[in-house]
């Protein structure tokens, strides 16, 4: 074990010295393999011990004590925790790419287009074209986007490809116990990043709930989503609203805890609605989201077709509504006894 904390700590003394040292001036194809090497070793090393508390509590501990080394050095230096070096591989590249002082070399090196990216298992054997695999993974997934229609159930392919990216990020840090707090930031960073593209975010969520669950790492990390996706009642709202239905029905039969939250959803919107005398049907007193009463319809029959055991429940639930506004069968006086009986047509 002193082995393997002394290698962590010397590839992360590396990984400081890619991103902030005048040093990487020396450096040449061998020097830069060998440091990809070390970074994958970090990353073997953490899916070999995420998942074993004592052991990366003790790694936690040394990477802090080099941490403290490293920002008396270099200015601006940011810590590496241990969930970091689950992607250690992307820091290295980051740093390297950022530091001023790479040569011309590696750069071009990084960007070859004329080698064939030499990958086992998934991981680069030689990191000649590097940058030019990744935007090449990456043109892919634009250019299958238009494949998919924005009407059609799935996400997206785009929106897919991230959503696996985002579950695997946010099971590294579920991984540590003291990583709650880091893993609602991180969520919040994704979603203060993805502001102008809301429908896009909202795909990359739907995708990431649909996610398998062949772990238990992978149902931490969903129910965590749909924890935190609770706790975001208006984000909530305005991905029920954006979404196509058929997306959202595929989350309600998906995902238990998915099923309540747009429940609640549909009749806050309900609750929301007044009736307009000169228009003749309900209407929503707020303007974000906008639902008409007819959608709003159409969300809780869709609903109960696919949940039949839900429908008694809450329609009881309506009704008790509808009483509690004087349990009139007129048209316009309750939203309540309204929707049910558009519901029962």
């Amino acid at each position: 074990m002193e082995a393997v904390l002394r290698n962590l700590s010397s590839t992360v003394e590396l990984l400081a010295v890619a991103a902030w040292s005048g040093e990487v001036q020396q450096w040449d194809k061998h020097t830069v393999d060998r440091a990809f090497h070390w970074a994958q070793y970090c990353e073997h090393v953490f899916s070999r011990f995420h998942n074993n508390p004592a052991i990366s509590r003790v790694m936690e501990k040394k990477l802090q004590l080099t941490n403290k080394g490293l920002r008396a050095v270099f200015p601006g230096y940011t810590d590496v925790c241990f969930s970091d070096l689950s992607r250690m591989q992307h820091l290295l590249l980051v740093g390297l790419l950022n530091n001023p002082e790479l040569p011309i070399s590696v750069m071009k090196m990084l960007f070859d287009t004329t080698s064939p990216v030499n990958t086992k298992h998934g991981q680069y054997e030689d990191v000649t074209g590097m940058c030019s695999h990744i935007i090449q993974c990456k043109s892919v997934c634009k250019v299958l986007t238009p494949l998919t229609d924005v009407s059609a159930v799935g996400a997206g392919a785009d929106s897919e490809v991230q959503a696996v990216m985002l579950m695997e990020r946010l099971s590294a840090l579920l991984s540590q116990a003291s990583e709650t707090c880091r893993a609602e930031r991180f969520l919040d960073s994704v979603l203060q990043g993805c502001e102008g593209a809301a429908e896009h975010f909202y795909r990359v969520i739907a995708a990431a709930l649909l996610t398998g669950t062949n772990s238990a790492a992978q149902t931490d990390s969903v129910d965590f989503l749909l924890d935190w996706l609770q706790h975001k009642r208006i984000l909530l709202q305005h991905m029920c609203s954006a979404l196509p239905a058929a997306l959202l029905i595929d989350l309600v039969k998906e995902r238990l805890k998915f099923r309540d939250a747009y429940c609640d959803v549909l009749k806050k919107w309900a609750s929301d609605m007044e009736y307009s005398i000169n228009d003749g049907e309900w209407v929503k007193r707020s303007s974000n989201p906008t639902v008409s009463f007819q959608k709003l319809t159409e969300h809780f029959v869709a609903l109960f077709e696919v949940c039949p055991s839900l429908r008694a429940s809450v329609e009881k639930e309506l009704n008790d509504l509808k009483i509690s506004d004087g349990d009139f069968d007129v048209r316009g006086l309750s939203v309540w006894g309204d929707l049910l009986l558009e519901i029962n047509k």
